[in-house]
């Protein structure tokens, strides 16, 4: 399929714009052991908060309380008959690794509080609809759910959408432009038929373009 056939007229494939790397692997099931595994914990997790009723804070805190407690039972154990101690790495961070993520972290905080100015200014009309249109999506779809729910939900979005969208690229992508110039035809003729024939409406669209 030519790129004009695609959306959004991209040349790379989708594996590409996902970063070509292991995120990438692992969305579009080229690591199928990682895939499964990451939705069949995330879904034990989920399962084991729903019946449980354990708050993630509540559960995080009962497993940091049990791990401590089992090593340093381990560690004295092993001091008094003289067996070694529980075979722990190092734990400790670099330097750089700190500066790695601190520096990831204020590009990521920059951009967005670039973006929000220039919403707020009103110098960007297309984020201010996308940034609308998610903040109202994540507020009907979020009180219509827990947080939890939403978050394995997401999850199981993210690794079944795109590889599925891979398998049926092309099917998807002719559909979605197709019904794009639908849209896009049935726009120009409200816009002939109404819009061009209400002056206050024509003079705001002559002065906008």
């Amino acid at each position: 399929m030519d790129s004009s056939d695609k959306l959004f007229n991209r040349q790379r494939s989708l594996h590409q714009i996902l970063g070509g790397g292991f995120v990438a692997d692992v969305v579009l099931w080229r690591r199928k052991d990682v895939t499964v595994g990451i939705l069949v914990v995330t879904l034990f997790a989920w399962v084991v908060f729903e019946i449980s009723g354990y708050t993630l804070v509540s559960l995080v805190s009962s497993v940091l309380f049990l791990l401590f407690a089992i090593l340093f039972l381990w560690a004295k154990s092993a001091a008094i008959l003289n067996r070694p101690a529980p075979p722990l790495p190092h734990l400790y961070l670099s330097e750089e690794m700190v500066n790695e993520a601190a520096y990831f972290i204020r590009n990521h905080i920059n951009m967005i509080l670039s973006v929000s100015e220039d919403i707020a200014l009103g110098k960007d009309t297309n984020m201010y609809v996308k940034v609308s249109t998610g903040l109202m999506l994540v507020s009907v779809v979020g009180g219509l759910t827990d947080f939890l729910t939403l978050g394995y939900t997401s999850l199981v979005v993210v690794l079944t959408i795109p590889a599925l969208y891979e398998k049926y690229e092309d099917q998807v992508d002719a559909y979605v432009l197709m019904v794009y110039r639908k849209l896009w035809q049935l726009y120009h003729k409200f816009d002939a038929v109404c819009v061009n024939k209400v002056p206050i409406l024509s003079l705001e669209k002559k002065k906008l373009s």
